[in-house]
This record gives C-alpha cells, structure tokens and sequence, in this order.
C-alpha cells in the first residue's frame, strides 16, 4: 500500500467516494465519522495523512485540526481540511489551526492524489530526520535546539516587474520575519551558485514562457544549495494540471497567482510562514544528525556510518515496523577475497577499493535507506519500508554496480576487479521479534550460503528466526 489514509466526514456517501478513490491509487483507508472517532483513530492508527472535513456532528474540523497539532502522538500528521465552503476566512482559519492544505468539494481528483503525494514524501524524510536525530541524542550527540531564528529571505519571481512589485506589498505586511525580495531567474540561478541562495521562492508558473517556472523550480531542486528551499508556485486557480505537475515536480505549496485581494495575501503569507517553519526545523535536524555524527559514529575511511550508529538505527527501525506492520529489509555485504587485494596490491590498494565500493553502495541506494562499514571489508544495508521484491531487485542491482567496472588503483592498468556477496533477511511482521541480533543473524546466515555458492550471490534467508 501506498500509506494509510484516514478520512473524517460525518456523510457516509463522502467517505465511500473517497475511499473509492484511494483505493484505486492503493491507500489503504479508515474512515471516521465524528471528531472524536477521528482524535482516536489518528491516535491508535497513526495514519499517514488525515483528510478531515470541517462540518461533523459533535464538534468542528477546525478545533479538531487545533487538537491533533497539540497532542505529540498526532502532531506531525499532514492534515488536508476538505469542505464545501470556499470562503476565505474559512481557509485562513484552517490553516492558522495548523492544516497544510484546504481543499473544496467536489474534490479534484487529480490535484488531490497530487497534493498527497506531495505531503506524504515530505512526512517520510521528516520522520527520518527524527528517526537519525533519536538516534544521534540516544547516542549523546545531538545537541538541543537553539531558540534563535535568522529572518528568512524569500525571492519573488514573476513574469513581470510590476507584478513581482504587487507580491511584495502585499506579502510584506504578513511576513515579519521575512524579507520579500525580487529577483530575475538568472539572479536565482546566480546566487544558488553561489551558495547563498534565499530561504524560500514564489515563481510565477509561466515566466517568460509557459511552464518557464517549473523548469526554473526543477533547476533548483536539482543543486544542493537550493535542494531543501521552499518553493511555492504561484498560478491561477483553473490551471488544475499545471497544479499537479508542480506538486509531483517538488512544490511545496501552490499559492495564489493574484494577490489583488488583502485574503489572498494573508493566505499565501500563512501557507509561506508554514513552510518556512517546517525548513528551519528540518535544516536544525539535518546540521544535528551532520555535526553529531561526523566524527562520533561515522567511518574515517569510507565516510559511511559505522557500526556504533548502524545498530542503534536498525533498532529503531525494527522497532518503528513492529508498529505500522511495515516490512524492511537488512543486507549484509562481504567483498569477496579481499584479503587477496591486500596481498597483492598492498593495503592503500585496498583502502582505495572500500573507499570506491562505499560510494558505489551510497549512490545505489534511496536517501532514507541505512549503509554503513561494520567491519573490515564487510557493509550493512537497511531499507525501511520495503518489500522482498524490491530487496532483492536492490540486492542485485548493487551486485552488479559492485561487479561492472574494476576498481582503479595505482600501479594496475586494467584495475582491480571486485565481487560482493550478499545475505538479505526481511524484518516487519507484527508478531516477529524487533531484536537486532536475530536480524542480523539472519543476513549473515543467508551471506555465508551466499559464499558458499560459490560467492557473488544475493541469497534469502527464509526467516530471522530459522535455525
């Protein structure tokens, strides 16, 4: 499945639809018909995403928003407010209640799906920065968070002066603690490559050409210095599929494309805020998990995490599948001989084959999965939220990176050529044991069939806990 979704509305009719809808995207839904059934549900199920209509029974969506933000069990659940009324107070007020989203019926399927997506990839590396971060402070390295805050700065790109010129006197009375300022697309594109790019952008979806603003977007997405910005395309609210492409492109928000109305700008200065809010926490983790692990918990060698790290995070992994009945994966990989590459090139020889193996490992995998160096010439490799077919399809495909091309060293001419074998178990399922030695255990079981096959192998192990 895709995630869970739980949908909240008291019209058994709007609920079937939906879930309807999902299915064939394949969520898997519960459903709830009071605001109280939902503050239950979100607690007991923690869905992945909430949408929670604003009209029920026994108490309004708002104040149910307002509750699922203040208890820590639910507060980081992306929440979609859906309802009938259009009103602008009535979104202003949805989102200031903590809502990432309002949607009208009857509901755009094709923005919705998007809009989706877009906010349960968001929750997927949020959670992973918490789980690293857990683990780093678990480990006594992450530090607290400051109280201090930098005003942001925030680009305006439009396809004209005068209109760049309306966002920013109507964005600026909203944003206290935020600079609006105009910028071309080349100004955007220079200062990214400087390293000194602003905190987040509005672009106008058409620039000087149509679609000039997602491709600008995209280019951004695409650098490191501008990877994590928040990037909100601003377009007209007929241009449905345009919204879609954004969103599935890497948008964080679509805003209003006219900020003529003082509404309009009070929204898109709200959904602004909040998304700022979200990078400054997330860009707080990131440097927590960086600084923290540097030098405590990562290889010197190959620059991947070590063991002292690797372990911990495998358990709170494990122990994060034994409650949503998630399967992951574990890999253990051994280079095959690598003894005789220190024998017969000597030890900078074989320095420089784990330090290209780790690399070709690192950029072969997804940037929420786990590598690291446990030993000698021996890596570990987690995938949460996996499937076997999909480990193994992963298995191999790193065997094969790990095969294709030698390894270039100093004083060979063809390079060394490299093999790995593989043991791979699968961890999850709810009445399975989260110990990280029984999973451990079990890949090295299938890594020792794999060698003794013959070596370069990818081999299963049929369970964690089989003899």
């Amino acid at each position: 499945m895709a995630g869970k979704i739980l949908i909240v509305d008291d019209v058994a009719t709007n609920r079937i639809v939906l879930k309807v809808k999902l299915s064939g995207a394949r969520y898997e839904t519960v459903q709830a018909a009071t605001g109280e059934a939902a503050l239950r549900l979100a607690r007991s199920e923690q869905p992945d995403l909430i949408l929670l209509d604003v009209q029920m029974p026994d108490m309004n969506g708002i104040d149910v928003c307002r509750q699922l933000r203040a208890d820590p069990a639910t507060q980081a659940i992306p929440i979609v407010m859906v309802t009938g009324c259009n009103d602008a107070a009535s979104r202003i007020a949805a989102l200031e209640a903590g809502a990432d989203d309002y949607m009208t019926k009857p509901l755009d399927e094709l923005v919705l799906l998007a809009r989706m997506r877009s906010l349960l990839r968001a929750r997927e590396t949020d959670e992973e920065l918490r789980l690293r971060e857990s683990t780093c402070r678990d480990l006594g390295f992450a530090e607290g968070a400051t109280a201090f805050q930098a005003p942001a700065r925030v680009a305006l790109v439009a396809g004209t002066r005068e209109r760049a010129l309306g966002w920013k006197h109507a964005l600026a009375p909203h944003l206290p603690n935020a600079a609006p300022e105009i910028l071309t697309r080349d100004e955007v594109l220079s200062q990214s490559a400087a390293g000194a790019p602003p905190d987040g952008f509005i672009i106008e979806s058409d620039l000087s050409r149509p679609g000039d603003g997602l491709r600008l977007m995209s280019e951004l997405r695409s650098r490191p210095a501008t990877r994590h910005a928040v990037i909100c395309i601003a377009l007209a609210e007929t241009m449905r599929e345009t919204a879609a492409v954004a969103l599935d492109l890497g948008a964080s928000d679509i805003v209003a494309h006219d900020l003529a109305r003082p509404e309009d700008a009070r929204e898109t200065a709200l959904r602004l805020r909040a998304q700022l809010r979200h990078k400054t926490e997330s860009d707080r983790q990131r440097a927590s998990v960086s600084d923290g692990l540097r030098l405590a918990v990562t290889d010197p060698l190959t620059g991947l995490f070590n063991r002292r790290y690797a372990l911990p995070h495998l358990a709170r992994i494990a122990e994060r599948a034994r409650g949503n009945g998630r399967p992951f994966a574990v890999m253990l990989l051994d280079l095959d001989r690598f003894k005789a590459v220190n024998d017969t090139w000597g030890h900078a020889a074989g320095d420089t084959v784990l330090r290209e193996i780790a690399r070709r490992l690192s950029d072969n995998l997804r940037e929420v999965d786990l590598v690291a160096r446990i030993g000698g010439e021996e890596f570990l490799v987690v995938m949460p939220e996996t499937t076997l077919a999909a480990a193994r399809l992963t298995a191999e495909r790193l065997r094969h990176v790990v095969q294709r091309t030698p390894v270039g060293v100093a004083g060979t001419d063809a390079g060394v050529a490299v093999t790995v074998s593989i043991g791979l178990a699968m961890g999850g399922e709810p009445t399975q044991s989260p110990l990280v030695e029984e999973l451990i255990g079990a890949a090295d079981r299938a890594l020792l069939g794999a060698k003794a096959e013959g070596r370069n192998q990818v081999t299963v192990c049929a369970s964690p806990t089989a003899a």
